[in-house]
């Protein structure tokens, strides 16, 4: 029978690492942390081996589409595809920063929208049947979302937007932000927000494409917010460890087989929340 395999992104600290560490504990399958930096991210394979746990470790740099298509290409040769998908990797600014509005919107939608959607794109054909994908998203996409005009509102809760038009939408923030007319445009001051609506609502296009094209497959592809953990990124005043903030993240790359659902959700504390 073919090895399984689990893949996570950004997965060398926080999170990532969180969920990589529960996966090797939990998941019938090989488990892989992948991270941009090779360094970083042997390191945190060594500290997974130090707790008795059995990781691999393969490069790649979401914002670099020769790393992620290598990457595919890889584990569909290896183990002729991948079972489980996690995408964790992202970017926030902290609150503190005097990054230029503008440039806060461009760098942090290139990776957490852009970066993430190149990797649905090219590792979606290699997800085998039966499969799990799971979207590391925010609470803070629901805030912002309720935070925008209502036209946008509309436009990401309907059922019929494309991801070429969700594309232009986030696009036309980045363009707008770098004007210092985002607001005018409906939009709300939190390029972090806007990044992590645009992944969520991505995940339910795909979700219904996957429906729709795969329709026998029984893959399942979600959207979920960790809660606010202490990390690099959050801070440390946050109420959640990593490791309670990798459980709803785990909790979906691993329902059982045969379910169906949940299916192109925003899931959090394991439960379906409202978008």
């Amino acid at each position: 029978m073919a090895t399984k395999v689990a893949v996570v992104t950004g997965g060398n600290k926080g999170i990532g690492l969180a969920i990589v560490r529960a996966l090797s504990k939990q998941y019938q399958g090989n488990v892989y942390l992948t991270s941009r930096d090779v360094g970083r991210g042997q390191e945190a394979v060594k500290l997974l081996t130090s707790e008795g746990l059995t990781v691999h470790f393969h490069q790649l740099d979401i914002d670099d589409l020769n790393s992620i298509m290598a990457a595919a290409s890889y584990f569909k040769e290896k183990y002729g595809g991948v079972d489980v998908l996690v995408n964790n990797a992202g970017i926030a600014f902290k609150m503190a920063d005097t990054t230029p509005f503008g440039v806060q919107a461009e760098v942090t939608l290139r990776t957490n929208y852009f970066a993430t959607r190149d990797m649905l794109t090219h590792f979606l054909p290699i997800i085998n049947a039966g499969g799990r994908v799971v979207n590391v998203s925010s609470f803070v996409s629901v805030r912002a979302l309720n935070q925008c005009s209502p036209a946008l509102q509309q436009r990401f809760r309907s059922e019929d937007i494309t991801e070429e038009e969700l594309s232009g939408l986030m696009q036309r923030f980045v363009d707008e932000a770098q004007k210092g007319k985002h607001k005018q445009g409906g939009w709300p001051d939190t390029a972090y927000g806007v990044s992590k609506i645009g992944l969520t609502t991505l995940s339910m296009i795909l979700a219904r494409r996957l429906s729709k094209e795969r329709p026998n497959d029984g893959i399942l592809l979600n959207a979920c917010c960790p809660g606010w953990v202490r990390t690099d990124m959050a801070g440390q005043k946050a109420p959640k460890s990593p490791d309670e903030g990798a459980v709803t993240p785990v909790f979906l790359a691993l329902l059982p087989p045969g379910a169906t659902e949940p299916h192109g959700k925003f899931v959090s504390e394991k439960k379906v929340q409202t978008w």
